[in-house]
């Protein structure tokens, strides 16, 4: 960050700082040489936007909730850093552009025949768009629910009526194979989540705890999530891990205190006799 600040610094100097002839001695290579300035602090700052090494980021936790939180956590640190960055960007790509734009009138009154008026308006610095950005109008979303891909729902619909048959397996399969055909679907948490109760009515727990485990990381806010959470716990307990299941369990009281989930999980810990 220091190489950032630097070349921060170097640019807001060489933009804020007066020019040395704005009076009438001014000539054709001062002008030139300032342009030659901002040139090589613009690629100053352009090499910040270069990788130097691979990141070195580990994940924390013992837990699976605890991974995720720990993710969530850098996910916040990563976006403040990013609108920070982007706004000191925003201001010199500003400052930058309004000092090029009066360079260019400059040199072009000191040049024979050049028309002031034909100038326009000077291009943003780096093509970055500095007005403000107009919302572009989005489809409107089918009635009942989001916009779908075509055959999304009809395989969601295939899968949950082989779940609702009693056929688990073909459920867990069909559920799997959408998650993986229609990643980021609106209905990925609900296609995860009756995959865990599908591999919990086979037995397969193991399976249950990493679907519900995906409901609930895909969407932890979503509707699913409640529910998707408490079951997690539930198949940690079924599993014999006792204490990430006390822990799960109780972060359900702690993310939706109310929810009927939340009450759920009150009395599974009581009877794991969870601290």
């Amino acid at each position: 960050m220091r190489v950032v600040a630097a070349s921060v610094l170097a640019i807001a100097l060489a933009f804020g700082a007066p020019l040395a002839a704005q009076e009438g001695d001014e000539t054709l290579a001062d002008i030139r040489q300032e342009l030659t300035v901002l040139f090589v602090e613009v690629q100053r700052l352009r090499r910040e936007l270069s990788t130097t090494a691979a990141p070195d980021l580990t994940v924390a936790g013992n837990t699976p909730l605890e991974r995720l939180a720990a993710i969530e956590a850098e996910l916040q640190r990563l976006t403040s850093k990013t609108e920070e960055l982007e706004f000191r960007i925003d201001r010199i790509t500003r400052d930058g552009t309004n000092r090029i734009g009066d360079l260019e009138f400059r040199l072009c009154d000191l040049e024979e025949g050049c028309d002031i008026a034909a100038l326009g308006d000077t291009p943003s610095l780096g093509g970055i768009d500095n007005e403000v950005a107009v919302p572009v109008p989005q489809p409107a979303p089918e009635p009942g629910g989001p916009a779908l891909a075509v055959g999304e729902r009809a395989d969601f619909d295939a899968a949950q009526a082989a779940f609702e048959a009693g056929e688990f397996r073909a459920a867990a399969d069909g559920f799997a194979a959408f998650t993986e055909t229609y990643p980021g679907s609106p209905l990925s948490a609900d296609a995860n989540y009756l995959r865990g109760e599908a591999f919990e009515s086979l037995g397969e727990m193991s399976n249950a705890a990493r679907a519900y485990l995906d409901a609930f990381s895909g969407a932890p806010v979503g509707g699913r999530a409640p529910d998707a959470l408490f079951k997690l716990g539930s198949a940690l307990a079924a599993l014999g891990q006792t204490q990430d299941a006390c822990i799960t369990l109780g972060e359900v009281g702690v993310r939706f205190p109310g929810s009927e989930a939340s009450v759920d999980a009150g009395t599974a810990m009581r009877s794991l006799a969870c601290p």
